[in-house]
């Protein structure tokens, strides 16, 4: 029962990252295809986003009164008829219409599964399963590729994505009874400190489908949200930024042929997912708390390596490796820590406002470093890594101050 709810969750992440490669991989045939602006890619993503963040934060009231297993079921049905739509879509504001559904779709099931692994698993199984995720949505871009060559066109990978989010969405309505009979995890003693704003017996009984409703200004309220708040926007920011950025900052700050540069910022990713699986085996003896403090700290020093004027390019581009390999394990890790640091009863609240934070600074980090760099260059781009570094350290250690006094 166990193995076989969680081989469905190991397949649904993987499932999950198909469509988030698709539009940047299709975009330039779609744009051409559709009659429209590059830059009206922009558009669909924020609709996208917006979209995301809002079913984020509806997440614990959906997840409490139904349930994680059906509100996932559900979600990603919505994110199949979403792809449907695309692959229907002859203008483009009938993208426009089908990414709210496909936003909507992916932030309530981010929010509700990664709760539930966060309770009911260990925190190698969270690394693992985020690793698979970039598993997928490495493959998208192939995908992509094999419709537009073998002849089926952006809309064929649109087609071929949702017929799996559509296999997925039986799978999860089938394993529907397994999912309240899996027995909640115990939280290592490294990173058992107590329940920030917790009552006493709120790490007995898990968040789940009809217990009492924590609301939003409750949950910001408890002691250390904001902390990790921040954190998570940082750790997000700092991702989006380097994915998006670092290829062009490779080129017109440090001469790197164009060619290597993007092999080199492809390495970024693939050092994200192959980090999240290394880490998965780590994780359970060293704890979420190490993890987040070394990844942000092995991120600050991939940018240092990024900034260093040396004649060779090789420092730089080993620094983008390093700065991927650190990042791998932040992202689980904060989430997995959740039930531990704000309580079982509060989690799916706070993992909500979570997902919403990560998509905030996704979303508006890239465009903000953009303007930034347009005014003082691209040379800053290590720079304000190093000061996203910065913050989501000094948040985070503060917070493990906050739960090592609550819990003394």
């Amino acid at each position: 029962m166990y193995s076989l709810l969680l081989a469905i969750i190991y397949i649904a992440f993987v499932s999950l990252g198909l469509p988030d490669s698709l539009l940047g991989a299709g975009w330039p045939v779609m744009q051409q295809s559709l009659d429209v602006p590059v830059g009206f890619a922009g558009i669909v993503t924020m609709i996208i986003a917006s979209g995301t963040v809002l079913s984020s934060l509806a997440s614990e009231r959906l997840t409490r009164r139904f349930g994680a297993g059906l509100v996932t079921a559900v979600s990603v049905a919505m994110t199949a008829a979403a792809l449907f739509g695309f692959s229907a879509s002859g203008e483009f504001w009938m993208l426009c219409l089908w990414a709210i559904p496909y936003g909507l779709g992916a932030g309530a099931v981010d929010a509700a599964l990664n709760n539930y692994v966060a309770l009911h698993y260990a925190a190698r199984h969270m690394n693992w399963l985020h690793s698979f995720w970039g598993v997928g949505a490495s493959i998208s871009p192939f995908i992509m590729s094999y419709a537009i060559t073998s002849g089926l066109g952006w809309s064929g990978a649109y087609l071929i994505v949702g017929v799996i989010q559509a296999v997925l969405t039986f799978a999860l309505l089938v394993s529907l009874p397994l999912w309240g009979k899996v027995n909640t995890v115990t939280a290592p003693a490294a990173d058992s400190a107590g329940d920030v704003g917790a009552d006493p017996d709120a790490g007995a009984t898990p968040a789940g489908k009809g217990s009492a409703h924590v609301s939003l200004a409750t949950a910001l309220r408890i002691p250390g949200v904001v902390l990790i708040l921040a954190a998570f926007f940082a750790y997000c920011a700092l991702e989006s930024t380097s994915i998006l950025w670092a290829s062009t900052y490779l080129v017109e700050e440090r001469a790197v042929d164009p060619a290597t540069a993007a092999a080199f910022g492809s390495l970024f990713l693939l050092g994200i997912t192959a980090g999240r699986f290394l880490a998965g085996f780590v994780a359970d003896r060293v704890g979420d708390r190490q993890l987040i403090r070394g990844g942000f700290v092995a991120v600050g020093l991939g940018a240092l390596m990024l900034a260093l004027p040396l004649d060779t390019t090789i420092v730089a581009l080993a620094g983008l490796v390093v700065a991927g390999l650190g990042s791998a394990p932040i992202y689980p890790a904060i989430i997995h820590s959740t039930p531990v640091n704000f309580g079982r009863r509060n989690s799916q609240a706070i993992i909500g406002i979570q997902m919403a934070a990560a998509y905030a600074g996704s979303t508006l980090a890239p465009p903000l470093f953009g303007a930034l760099s347009a005014w003082a260059g691209l040379w800053i781009l290590p720079l304000f890594l190093l000061v996203l570094v910065a913050l989501g350290l000094v948040m985070s250690e503060r917070l493990n101050r906050m739960v090592a006094r609550r819990a003394a």
